[in-house]
């Protein structure tokens, strides 16, 4: 999955948005303001990965830790996430190592935990508008 595709997939999520609250080059999406996931092309700054998200579009999801652990040990583009906590959050690096439906699959998981945390009120609009198949994948 490239960034083109992810940004697409992301956006697809019911009321999703981009936004852009760290500057142009991080993309912040977001659901009733709280976000989900971030996409920003790596610069080989990153201190904690040892230089493997220079050149790669990265994404940071949120993730049920007792997932997290597991994702990482499994693939290794799968780090623990960067710049967030990084026992809730992983970054992604989007190098085709990762198969196009687990990236999916991890957006869907992201974007479901956030919508579960959200306020009583917030979680009913949307499940006024929106199927709880479309809601919780």
């Amino acid at each position: 999955m490239n960034q083109n595709q992810a940004k697409e997939y992301l956006l697809s999520k019911p009321e999703a948005i981009e936004d852009f609250p760290f500057g142009p080059e991080v993309s912040v999406f977001k659901v009733k303001n709280k976000m989900f996931a971030t996409l920003a092309l790596g610069t080989g700054n990153e201190k904690d990965t040892a230089g493997k998200m220079a050149g790669h579009w990265c994404m940071n999801l949120k993730c049920a830790p007792e997932q997290a652990d597991a994702l990482r040990s499994i693939f290794p583009s799968i780090i623990p996430g960067y710049h967030m906590n990084k026992t809730h959050w992983n970054t992604l690096i989007l190098d085709n190592s990762i198969p196009k439906g687990e990236i999916e699959r991890l957006i869907d998981h992201s974007y479901t935990l956030i919508v579960k945390s959200l306020k009583k009120s917030e979680r009913d609009h949307l499940e006024l508008h929106y199927s709880k198949e479309e809601l919780y994948q």
